[in-house]
């Protein structure tokens, strides 16, 4: 009798495997948030009225408002650093629009308080969710553990209390609580969260376990190695912190001449007032050339100069899935000059399939009858592989034969009686029938970079299944783009073994691999290349990745099978895990700071010639407003090119160049 797999029901997992819990800080529990969009909405009830001409009095105290809820805390945080005897931006910002509003420009300067309330908000954003997904990374290890007393009893106590020499049994399902080896039992254990293996591997007496990985269907008696405290996932938290504590503050482009720019105003705008009264002048006519001095030697179109291309890429990168966290992050990202990949997940699909089905000469068997085979003995297990195998099955329309009495012995394999016949499914170096033509099928395929599982038919092999983790269709143009971008060709970093590895990188044309990483070894690899000087950006996935990517100077992540560390603790996420994108996005950067040079040098050239009229001559109020507010535009409408789509496809066309 047969049956079709879709019509069986799905086998439930053996065991709970718990995913942290998610505690995200509300948007509007931020301050910063709260006046910023308070700003905005007084801004936009206030802005028709005003354009439609509205009495004053019905737009005057709403644009009040906004100067209050948006330019309070910038101004105050100014003033404190001022107090420190550091002139800040935001205060030189604020001083700007009240000035503008001074003479009559009101509009103008509650515009200015609200886009820098606006950025100040989504900093403090971005920064308490990177601090939320540190503390969730936590959670990956499991509260309590099962300790066994001297008298042969069990207590549970929680993990943190576990002490080096205690033995804990970890159950099927389980997470385990502590780093240490193994004494007893053997089973299939999911390390993704460490080593980013796509595949569990078998644990049994003698080997090494790490804290927050999921045992499979064995139970697992474990000696405590390393204090909790001192875990490798405890160290994964201690290393995120460091690392974005330690990056140095990024800076935009106009922010490095921040310091001198503001200073110089000040005392050039106190000068021009002060030198007229010296020589006699009336205060009146002193006052008006020093406001206005004041408006045209604002900042506002430099700093438009930066903003609007920038925040056109990010909004352009975000409708095609490529969402970077800021206008720094934007910045950056056209800065690197060297790339390191990780491998599951991110150069390939994250997902096990079956890529070499291998049936042995005399079975009886072809692909197909070998897969059906494999597949109604498989369909009961939870197993990654298993699942491989099932969906292979699934996706040829197969109908295997019916499986009775399964049985799983972790770390070995399963077995089941189909049509009277035992047939008994697992590795090579597990099962004893691996000899002659088997042996060289499995020598094949693991030579290829696959895992191979045996099939074995009342003891005698039938088959050999090859399974790996496939190469997403773009990653070897991936490779290329970035290599012709950044002058190198990129690093594999990866926590996978030597073989599997090194296979990828040749399909990729990648040539330095590093393989067996752990996530302290990925982020001593970053620090050694920016100690030389490079720029690197860290394209990842995993927990593993989540220290590298905030070690990196951009770090990106892959977003569909992205985990929550990673995508927070990311410059950049690639939303539809689309690998060609990043290439793109770095070249769409490019763009963007050849426009910012652009703007900043109209604003330079507009902000010199209004400055000497009114030194030099006698440049009128209305004039000069409008030769700084001419200038803001242009350089506004200039970074608004890269909104256009076309922007995209030459950037695309850059990165594939």
């Amino acid at each position: 009798m047969s049956s079709v797999l879709d019509q069986r029901p799905a086998p439930a997992v053996a065991g709970p495997r718990p995913a942290p819990p998610r505690r995200r800080t509300r948007m509007l529990a931020l301050p910063e948030a709260r006046w910023a969009l308070a700003a905005l909405v007084l801004f936009l009830v206030a802005l028709p009225l005003d354009l439609l001409g509205a009495p004053a009095w019905t737009w005057g105290p709403l644009f009040a408002a906004t100067y209050v809820t948006g330019g309070w805390e910038p101004g105050w945080e100014g003033l404190k650093a001022l107090k420190a005897r550091t002139l800040d931006v935001d205060l030189l910002m604020v001083v700007a629009a009240l000035g503008a509003a001074a003479v009559g420009q009101v509009l103008d300067g509650a515009l200015l308080i609200v886009i820098f309330a606006a950025s100040g908000a989504l900093e403090a954003v971005a920064t308490a969710r990177t601090a939320d997904s540190v503390r969730g990374l936590l959670d990956l290890a499991p509260p309590t553990a099962t300790r066994s007393l001297p008298g042969g009893g069990e207590e549970t106590v929680a993990a943190g209390d576990l002490k080096v020499g205690d033995i804990v049994l970890v159950r099927p399902g389980e997470r385990i609580g502590a780093d240490g080896h193994v004494l007893e039992g053997a089973s299939d254990v999911d390390q993704a969260t460490i080593t980013g293996e796509p595949l569990p591997v078998t644990r049994q007496a003698g080997d090494t376990v790490f804290a927050g990985t999921v045992n499979g269907t064995g139970a697992l008696r474990v000696r405590v190695e390393r204090d909790p405290a001192d875990s490798v996932i405890a160290r994964i938290v201690r290393m995120v912190e460091e690392a974005s504590g330690t990056k140095a503050p990024t800076q935009l482009f106009i922010e490095k001449i921040e310091q001198r720019y503001s200073i110089g105003m000040v005392v050039a705008t106190l000068g021009v007032f002060a030198v007229p009264l010296a020589f006699g002048s009336a205060l009146q006519p002193a006052l008006l050339r020093a406001m206005t001095f004041m408006i045209v030697a604002s900042p506002c179109a430099v700093v438009l100069s930066t903003m609007p291309p920038l925040l056109s890429a990010i909004a352009n990168a975000g409708r095609h899935g490529v969402l970077a966290k800021s206008a720094v992050v934007m910045e950056r990202l056209g800065q690197v000059d060297a790339v390191a990949l990780d491998k599951t997940g991110t150069l390939t699909e994250g997902t096990p399939r079956v890529t070499g089905i291998r049936p042995l000469p005399g079975s009886g068997l072809d692909e197909d009858g070998l897969l059906a085979l494999a597949a109604a003995v498989e369909h009961p297990s939870e197993h990654p592989l298993a699942r491989a195998v099932v969906r292979a099955a699934r996706e040829r329309r197969l109908s295997p034969p019916e499986a009775l009495g399964f049985t799983s012995v972790p770390g070995q394999g399963v077995s089941a009686g189909v049509e009277g016949r035992t047939v008994r499914i697992g590795s090579p170096a597990r099962l004893p029938a691996a000899t002659g033509t088997a042996a060289a099928a499995v020598a094949e395929l693991e030579e290829a970079g696959q895992t191979a599982v045996l099939v074995l038919r009342d003891a005698d092999p039938v088959g050999v299944i090859g399974i790996a983790d496939r190469l997403r269709p773009d990653a070897a143009a991936t490779v290329a783009a970035l290599t012709a971008l950044t002058g190198r060709a990129p690093v594999l970093l990866t926590g996978d073994n030597e073989r599997a590895a090194r296979h990828l990188a040749a399909q990729v044309g990648i040539t330095d691999v590093r393989a067996g990483l752990l996530p302290q070894d990925k982020v001593a690899a970053v620090r050694a290349w920016e100690a030389e000087g490079r720029k690197v950006l860290v394209v990842g996935d995993g927990v593993n990745d989540a220290p590298a990517l905030a070690a990196a100077h951009t770090g990106v992540a892959m977003g569909k099978a992205g985990s929550d560390l990673a995508l927070e603790t990311a410059d950049a996420v690639v939303v539809r895990d689309e690998l060609a994108a990043v290439p793109a996005v770095v070249a769409l950067s490019r763009d963007a700071r050849r426009l910012v040079v652009q703007n900043l040098a109209v604003a330079g050239v507009f902000l010199t010639a209004l400055v000497a009229w009114d030194l030099i001559g006698t440049l009128p109020l209305p004039l000069g407003v409008a030769g700084h507010e001419g200038s803001t535009v242009v350089v506004g409408l200039n970074g608004l090119r890269l909104l256009r789509e076309t922007a995209w496809k030459n950037a695309v066309r850059r990165g594939a160049a």
